[in-house]
């Protein structure tokens, strides 16, 4: 059974992994046997993830990665297949923000910003990445989403609209792709990582989150990282256009 999650042989690419559940993410892919570039657009951060990554006997480099930038992009999947042999197995759309703000109050530039860091950014890899993927069944596009793009949420709109935007894209693009034997599902986690710390932090936003999640806790990102490596391992062979909910049953 333990050979369904070994990636040894196989690359990665994974974006905004400079730190958080991308950062984790990488490691786990990593310790599974992957080859992994890990990219942020925090180079230095990017940098110390990979390193660490090497000290515990991975194989990892890093690369500054803005994914709003196509070229860059490209340029990024061609290091992550090169580890490989000139294949990139796995990639993981990671990266991305957040500009929250009630609808009435949110600007033109907040709303860019979100979709093309998100949205556009896991289109600008995903189409550099279909280049290098394989067609023997090991191919996985694997976008990172949010309960917020299947519920929604209070606040953040934009955001909302990124990630259901992205589970739209994720379903198309795995019936697209299913003929060529790629593998694309999203996964929506839920972690305590600098993105959620807002929330974390404020007491009136902490409980509320509580009262919504039967765990009643929240993950730190390497509870979540396994998950990541069983769709981009043989185990997720037969599953495409799925979207799973990583956030201790909140959205059931």
């Amino acid at each position: 059974m333990s050979s369904l999650f070994d990636l040894s042989g196989r690359s990665a690419l994974v974006t905004g992994s400079g730190t958080g559940i991308g950062a984790a993410v990488a490691a786990a892919l990593a310790a599974a046997g992957a080859a992994v570039l890990v990219s942020d657009v925090d180079a230095d951060a990017a940098s110390a993830v990979a390193e660490r990554i090497c000290t515990a006997g991975g194989n990892a480099e890093s690369v500054a990665l803005d994914v709003r930038d196509r070229s860059a992009a490209e340029a990024a999947v061609a290091q992550a297949a090169a580890l490989s042999g000139g294949v990139l197995n796995i990639l993981i759309n990671n990266a991305g923000v957040t500009a929250p703000g009630m609808f009435a109050d949110l600007t033109d530039e907040s709303f860019y910003k979100v979709i093309d860091i998100h949205l556009m950014g896991a289109v600008h890899c995903a189409q550099a990445a279909l280049k290098s993927l394989p067609t023997d069944g090991t191919g996985r596009i694997i976008n990172v989403v949010s309960s917020a793009g299947i519920t929604g949420t209070l606040g953040q709109v934009n955001y909302s609209a990124a990630k259901a935007s992205i589970i739209g894209f994720t379903k198309s693009l795995a019936r697209e792709q299913a003929r060529n034997n790629i593998m694309v599902n999203a996964l929506a986690p839920l972690a305590a990582t600098r993105m959620t710390e807002t929330i974390r932090t404020n007491e009136k936003f902490a409980a509320n989150m509580m009262n919504r999640i039967p765990l009643k806790r929240w993950a730190e990102p390497e509870e979540v990282a396994g998950a990541f490596v069983f769709f981009a391992s043989d185990a997720a062979s037969y599953i495409t256009g799925q979207v799973l909910p990583v956030d201790g049953g909140m959205v059931m």
